[in-house]
């Protein structure tokens, strides 16, 4: 397969990701090992590096002690835990977990935890379309929009994540590629 096609095939893979919405995870309190299989699930496709652990069980604990996301309750996890992995998983790619924790608060201080995870999701398979269009090659429908002050941050770290998952599997093509 040349390496064009390589690029354009995992470009269509990343195209058709859907991040799960807040009613689309599990009712159900899990157990730490399936919250972090669960979510290995969910964002395989962002982690170019298979090497590379996306989330581990120590991961959690210090989100907890660090207060990112809730204690555990009877060492279960709810869908406002998954929700809240998900995003800092994705969005620690590119900004402090500081930046994460504020950013993720004031969000849902202003529209609440469900509508500004859903918020997360669309913005970040946005981000990914239009970024892999460039990638492919395809031209931009240039539209301008205002973009509310509060949700600024998230736009932008959205495509900056797109940005650098596509430009890490772009590299990773490229090392393949023989020399001239």
């Amino acid at each position: 397969m040349k390496h064009n096609e390589e690029m354009i095939e995992w470009c269509s893979q990343l195209e058709s990701l859907h991040l799960p919405r807040w009613s689309e995870l599990p009712v159900l309190d899990l157990y730490m090992d399936q919250v972090v299989t669960l979510i290995e699930r969910y964002l395989g496709l962002f982690f170019i590096d298979k090497q590379e652990k996306m989330l581990t069980k120590s991961m959690v604990n210090n989100y907890v002690k660090l207060q990112l996301i809730p204690a555990p309750v009877k060492k279960q996890y709810s869908r406002r835990h998954v929700a809240l992995l998900i995003a800092i998983t994705v969005l620690k790619q590119v900004v402090t977990i500081k930046e994460v924790k504020d950013g993720i608060t004031n969000l849902a201080k202003i529209h609440g935890e469900k509508w500004a995870y859903n918020y997360f999701c669309e913005e970040m398979e946005l981000a990914l379309k239009r970024v892999l269009k460039q990638a492919k090659g395809e031209m931009l429908d240039e539209k301008t929009e205002t973009i509310p002050f509060e949700e600024l941050p998230l736009k932008l770290c959205a495509q900056a994540v797109a940005c650098k998952i596509v430009v890490e599997k772009t590299v990773q093509i490229q090392s393949r590629m023989p020399l001239k």
